[in-house]
């Protein structure tokens, strides 16, 4: 039982995903409610389940905005769309540090970009006007709910009025 099911705070506001398991356990401890119902059953030893696609949390969660925006190398990685931002190539990615780490960069969304290997390290220690090099696009901290597009490969149709009225 793998699919993904959307977690909505108690404002309909989206929160993140979970697996449909999780989701029956908040259920059953009534610490959520079924949205959108998926039409799936489970079966378990005594019972059975009908699966949801979306729920609703019963009580309301405060989130702290910055736990939302955490880096990491994944949510970086498909921020600047897998793609170096000095050279545009799509393989041998890692992860970069515009102003180095030992120079005083620190690791926020504005400073870390995805780089190719071989950029990385063309640029090494250095800051990328130093090297000759130039970024594609501007660094920035992603949208909210783009941790929600990173926990699936795909968006169930259920999922979008909630999506689109977030962003709303």
């Amino acid at each position: 039982m793998s699919d993904k099911v959307l977690v909505l705070n108690a404002t309909y506001e989206p929160l993140n995903v979970c697996t449909a398991r999780r989701a029956i356990v908040l259920m059953l401890k009534q610490k959520a409610e079924a949205v959108e119902m998926s039409g799936r059953i489970f079966h378990s030893a005594e019972n059975t389940f009908e699966l949801s696609n979306v729920i609703k949390l019963s009580y309301y969660v405060r989130v702290p905005r910055s736990d939302r925006r955490r880096v990491s190398r994944r949510a970086v990685l498909a921020r600047d769309n897998h793609r170096c931002q000095y050279c545009g190539s799509q393989t041998h990615l890692t992860i970069d540090h515009i102003i180095p780490k030992s120079r005083g960069g620190g690791c926020t969304w504005e400073n870390i970009v995805t780089s190719c290997a071989p950029c990385n390290s063309r640029k090494g220690n250095r800051l990328p006007s130093e090297a000759n090099m130039r970024l594609r696009t501007r660094p920035s901290p992603p949208e909210p709910l783009a941790f929600i597009y990173l926990a699936v490969s795909e968006i169930h149709r259920s999922w979008k009025r909630y999506l689109d009225y977030a962003v709303a």
